[in-house]
């Protein structure tokens, strides 16, 4: 058959009528906050290796810009904010040029589907249909094949704009109270690890931090902020890049991990400093999970400066790694009372999101998702509400040295 009969074989297919969009299901646990976004209600793929369609049906017709990304080869989709409500496990598995493809929130505003291609493609089109004869608004993006190098080409003429992070509020002139800035891991298209019942990373240690956050507000002694609030995808650089603008005199990044079932069992919290040698294979796992994040969403990584090794910048990291390690150790002094720590608690790796030079950081894993145990520690109010009031007690006993100067430098 020829390439122009498949073209025509796959738009006869694919755009057939469909039936109409699905409603929201505001019984998923969704309010009246939702009402007016457009609904993306089904996906379906067509097409060989040669040449793949999407078509995604939505409640009504959206603005989109898609592009493409390499290392590893990527077709991005960025869409306004959009409420999702695929079939169950949409996305796990693909056809043709498309191996998978995920989706969700990107910033307040904006959503984004990602797709991992199983070579090079170029897009060829990328169009919205409008709704019409009882048919719902579709999303139609066709890729052919094509070699590396026309690939690399393709990309190089693009004139792609990388999302910017909101402006960070100023810091708040005349309180010497320290900054706490907290970090919930993952968020909107990054789903983070994931348990065998469903319950998401990005959920479990957002709820953590919200109720961190309460608690370190209450007692009135820090300004606390946060890496983000609510089911939004946040870039490594940017999370680093916010703690810094609001001056923050400590760094929190909170996760929960898991093992892939081949790999055994794991249990308990640990807590890690910034290093660039990992501190044992198990913290370089997690480090490289952690670190592909901004790949997981699809942020373009090109623009990324290179590393400068600069001697002040050496001697600032120097100081603030004693500082991590500090209050690392104080963390972890102040959980094992309330809950199970990982036999090797204290670990260091290169997660980038630690990498702030003058700013001490450290990342809590939680637990593990992928233990009954820990899940259901996690997933309980009263083991939150314990191990969070641990933290604080971490947090004031490293600050009191500070606060009694009246400052709350480091």
């Amino acid at each position: 058959m020829s390439v122009r009969a498949v073209s025509v074989t796959l738009a006869l297919v694919l755009l057939a009528p469909t039936g109409p969009a699905r409603a929201i299901d505001m019984s998923a646990g969704q309010t009246d906050q939702f009402a007016g976004y457009p609904v993306a209600s089904d996906v379906r793929l067509a097409g060989d290796e040669a040449q793949t369609r999407m078509v995604i049906d939505f409640s009504q017709k959206v603005d989109l810009h898609a592009f493409a990304l390499a290392n590893p080869y990527r077709v991005v989709i960025d869409l306004p904010q959009v409420l999702f409500r695929f079939p169950a496990k949409a996305g796990e598995e693909g056809r043709g040029l498309i191996k998978a493809f995920r989706y969700g929130l990107m910033m307040t505003g904006g959503s984004r589907v990602v797709i991992d291609l199983t070579r090079p493609a170029r897009i060829d089109k990328s169009f919205v249909l409008d709704a019409g004869n009882d048919q719902p608004a579709r999303l139609v993006l066709d890729l052919s094949a094509v070699d590396r190098d026309t690939f690399m080409r393709t990309i190089a003429l693009e004139n792609r704009v990388r999302e910017q992070p909101p402006p960070a509020t100023p810091p708040a002139r005349g309180d010497a109270r320290p900054v706490i800035v907290l970090d919930p891991g993952h968020g909107g298209i990054d789903n983070g690890t994931k348990a065998s019942s469903g319950e998401m990373e990005k959920t479990i240690v957002l709820d953590f931090a919200l109720m961190l956050r309460d608690k370190l507000e209450k007692s009135g002694k820090y300004r606390v902020m946060m890496t983000r609030t609510d089911d939004t995808f946040v870039a490594l650089a940017d999370r680093v890049a916010f703690a810094r603008a609001q001056q923050a005199s400590l760094f929190i990044s909170i996760h929960a991990d898991a093992l892939p079932r081949n790999e055994g069992d794991a249990q308990g919290a640990t807590v890690y400093t910034l290093s660039e040698t990992a501190s044992d294979a198990e913290a370089a796992r997690l480090a490289e999970t952690e670190n592909r994040a901004d790949v997981i969403a699809g942020v373009d990584l090109t623009s990324e400066p290179n590393d400068v090794a600069d001697i002040l910048i050496d001697l600032a990291q120097r100081e603030t790694k004693t500082f991590s390690v500090q209050f690392a150790r104080g963390v972890l002094d102040s959980m094992r009372t309330v809950t199970r720590l990982h036999k090797n608690s204290l670990k260091s790796a290169g997660f980038r999101v630690l990498k702030a030079p003058d700013i001490p950081s450290v990342l809590v894993e939680l637990g593990y998702v992928s233990n009954k145990q820990d899940l259901k520690s996690l997933m309980s109010a009263d083991w939150r509400d314990h191990t969070t009031e641990s933290i604080v007690q971490a947090i004031d006993r490293y600050f009191l040295p500070k606060l009694a100067r009246g400052t709350g430098q480091n």
